[in-house]
């Protein structure tokens, strides 16, 4: 029998932790974990349900020049969210850039402060 496997939780990395806490916190409201470790390098845990975005202030081996415009042609985390609406309000309000989900769902995918492509996909 195969065995149960769940996310846990994606780590990414970024630049500046304060900053994307305005972006992951401040914009899509997600809840910081305070529990987080001492790693030797700055970070914080987000909850996300009961998983986690685990930000990682760390240098980026990733090229930052040249990725797709449209996040679904990246790779990116998908989340979701209750309203795509007002979420898409409060990213032009921030001056976020995002496409939207050329399959016709009610999606976006916008990149946080230091390139990540995020999916945000409404929930029925």
């Amino acid at each position: 029998m195969p065995e149960k496997i769940r996310i846990h939780h994606v780590s990414l990395i970024v630049a500046d932790t304060e900053r994307s806490l305005a972006f992951y916190r401040g914009l899509l409201g997600l809840t910081l974990d305070r529990q987080r470790p001492d790693l030797g390098y700055p970070g914080a845990w987000l909850w996300v349900g009961d998983q986690q975005i685990h930000l990682l202030e760390l240098p980026n081996p990733d090229p930052l020049e040249g990725r797709p415009q449209h996040g679904g042609r990246d790779r990116h985390l998908a989340l979701t969210v209750e309203n795509i609406t007002s979420l898409a309000l409060r990213l032009e309000q921030a001056g976020i850039a995002f496409t939207r989900s050329r399959s016709g769902r009610r999606a976006i995918f916008c990149r946080d402060p230091d390139g990540n492509a995020l999916e945000l996909m409404e929930t029925a």
